[in-house]
């Protein structure tokens, strides 16, 4: 009885490994697909100066008002910071607000050899410039996106025209929303509640865009 016994308990046992086995293999499956996923957008990453970027944006700073000094400083400091401090010191001057310094950056970033076309570089360039309402650099940056085939989706489109709105920018914020209008994108209702909130001081406006929506 004890020899029948065993042979049944190995059984059992065989028959829950067969079971447990496709669910091991299933799990690391998961794991490997999670690992190998593309990484995020180096411009949604957390942005983390090192001690020479630090520095750097220290330096250019202080030497915004000598022209000479500060081109030679960008020739031979900045272009030498790595990827994740020149992208660091972008959004930090974007959170300050410093536009000069920023569109300074910007051109450097673009010439980068590791530089690719990307929204959230572009939104975070325009959202700045928005807050702080310069046109004409916005427009020069939509230029630069345009000429580089950057598609916003309707979530950013959305909250780019209500950055412009909330600036006091009604005129420039309508001009993005007729590029939103003519984008390949299929309209989504939440952007339309954002822009027809912003557009509250601007009845004439609201209208027609509460039209497009309904």
């Amino acid at each position: 009885m004890s020899r029948q016994g065993q042979k049944l308990l190995w059984q059992a046992s065989g028959r829950m490994l067969l079971h447990s086995n496709p669910l091991k293999t299933n799990t690391r499956n998961v794991v490997m697909g999670a690992a190998s996923s593309p990484s995020l957008s180096i411009w949604r990453r957390k942005k983390e100066m090192g001690k020479e970027g630090l520095m750097v944006a220290k330096e250019l700073k202080r030497l915004q008002s000598h022209p000479l000094r500060f081109d030679r400083f960008m020739k031979t400091h900045v272009s030498r910071l790595l990827k994740s401090d020149l992208v660091a010191v972008l959004a930090e001057f974007q959170r300050q607000n410093l536009v000069p310094l920023c569109m300074k950056l910007y051109d450097v970033v673009r010439k980068e050899t590791w530089y690719r076309p990307d929204m959230f570089f572009y939104r975070d360039m325009l959202m700045m410039l928005a807050r702080n309402k310069k046109v004409n650099e916005a427009r020069t940056v939509w230029n630069d996106l345009k000429r580089e085939e950057v598609l916003f989706d309707q979530h950013t489109f959305g909250d780019l025209i209500r950055a412009f709105l909330d600036s006091g920018l009604p005129d420039e914020a309508m001009r993005i929303y007729d590029e939103m209008r003519s984008s390949p994108d299929p309209p989504l209702s939440l952007p339309y509640r954002v822009i027809l909130k912003g557009l509250i001081p601007y009845p004439e406006l609201r209208e027609k865009v509460k039209d497009d929506f309904l």
